[in-house]
């Protein structure tokens, strides 16, 4: 089947390359600015956190689980990013000897992709220098980049589609008009989102591309890789929201009852599967593109697998997300 680059799609890689270069930002220069992070303030915003389902919590402590879940928000970036940029760096080889200015536009998406990795262990050092020992990353980039990536492209690029979106949306939707926030945790998403912005039309460009070489059974194949790999990301986020639920309670000055302590550990995984699955899930666009390519009868299975998540909807639920 032929996928050459359309002359519809040259056009939106083409204008990826110009706004990645008006965009471009440097970590030290643009975004930390010899900043702190300001532990007065909140870090992720309540749309995310869920903080406000926890009333018996005072500000103060809702607050601080905002800041354990603003740094587990960074590193889990951190994390995607790794199989994200070798993914794309797989599939731009096909443009190399091609089109160049899909190729160019895979590789400054690359490249920005590393640097953005670098900015997340910049400030996972710079929170970790302020934030009580015992904070753990449960899981391992590279490893859980080397299982990622042993799935079908097809999968791994709508994984990436489905993450990029949400990362648009959640700035959108909260982060950018919360004055509440840390001003240097903010500006980090800020400068973040700048440059994800290009990265989702890329990633819709480079699965439909990949889509058409498909036929039926390698599709249906992929659409069980895709489940595979949502059920792994869930089991990343429940053992991160297990083990920042203790970090959290293990902070406290005034011990919780054995039922408050499971609230919080109940409605940090929600929070973490709100975050990470379903506001994507629930995202317009990313649902238009997957329903371009599936079937009614996969996508019904889609819908299945993710049926056990889809009560992780904040109470009363966010603002409507649009990218």
């Amino acid at each position: 089947m032929n996928t050459a680059v359309t002359p519809i799609a040259a056009n939106r890689y083409a204008k990826v390359i110009e706004v990645s270069k008006r965009v471009r930002w440097e970590i030290e220069r643009d975004v930390i600015r010899g900043r702190a992070f300001d532990f007065s303030k909140t870090f992720l915003p309540r749309g995310l956190s869920l903080v406000d389902e926890l009333p018996f919590l005072s500000a103060s402590e809702r607050r601080t689980l905002s800041q354990v879940q603003g740094r587990t928000y960074a590193n889990l970036f951190g994390l995607v990013e790794r199989f994200i940029a070798a993914k794309m760096l797989e599939v731009g080889r096909e443009h190399a000897l091609g089109d160049q200015t899909a190729f160019e536009a895979i590789v400054r998406f690359t490249d920005e992709e590393l640097k953005h990795q670098a900015l997340f262990r910049r400030i996972e050092e710079m929170m970790a220098e302020r934030m009580k020992p015992g904070y753990v990353r449960v899981a391992e980039p590279s490893a859980v980049a080397s299982a990622v990536l042993g799935k079908c492209t097809w999968s791994v690029l709508a994984l990436t589609c489905h993450i990029e979106l949400f990362v648009l949306a959640h700035y959108r939707a909260s982060i950018e008009n919360d004055a509440t926030l840390s001003d240097l945790w903010k500006d980090v998403f800020l400068y973040h989102w700048r440059e994800e912005s290009q990265h989702a039309v890329l990633d819709e460009l480079e699965w439909q591309r990949e889509d058409a070489k498909l036929t039926p059974a390698e599709r249906d194949a992929a659409v069980d890789d895709l489940i595979a790999l949502v059920g792994a990301v869930d089991g990343i986020l429940q053992a991160q929201a297990n083990a920042d639920a203790g970090y959290f309670l293990a902070s406290l000055e005034t011990p919780l009852s054995a039922y408050r302590m499971q609230e919080v550990r109940d409605t940090v995984l929600k929070a973490y599967r709100w975050q990470y699955i379903v506001s994507g899930v629930l995202e317009p666009r990313f649902q238009k593109v997957l329903a371009s390519m599936v079937t009614s009868a996969q996508m019904q299975r889609i819908e299945d697998a993710l049926a056990p998540l889809v009560y992780a909807v904040p109470n009363p639920p966010a603002q409507p997300m649009a990218a």
